[in-house]
């Protein structure tokens, strides 16, 4: 049976299997998040989308909690070699 996308990135997190872009780490920085935020916000949440219009891949916006459980986190990322996920950008999801 062939895992579903978020069980695959979930374990490449898991494993520690990912990388970050400069971007998505100054992302982080600004929206006063870390990085144990942003492992949780991907092992609690879900695939809010996905996009395919990427020549260099598809995309996935994971939506999760935080470690703060009132802050919410979005984080995009794609697999950029066979099981390595990358995260590309980061942000932090106001809740009015």
């Amino acid at each position: 049976m062939r895992q579903s996308w978020l069980q695959r990135i979930r374990e490449a997190v898991r494993d520690g299997r990912y990388d970050m872009t400069a971007h998505a780490a100054e992302e982080m920085a600004e929206d006063d998040l870390d990085i144990v935020d942003v492992e949780r916000a991907v092992l609690t949440g879900r695939v809010e989308r996905m996009e395919r219009d990427d020549p260099r891949g598809r995309k996935f916006v994971i939506v999760g909690t935080a470690t703060e459980s009132t802050v919410q986190a979005g984080v995009v990322g794609r697999f950029s070699r066979a099981d390595w996920f990358l995260i590309i950008t980061v942000y932090r999801i106001s809740v009015n």
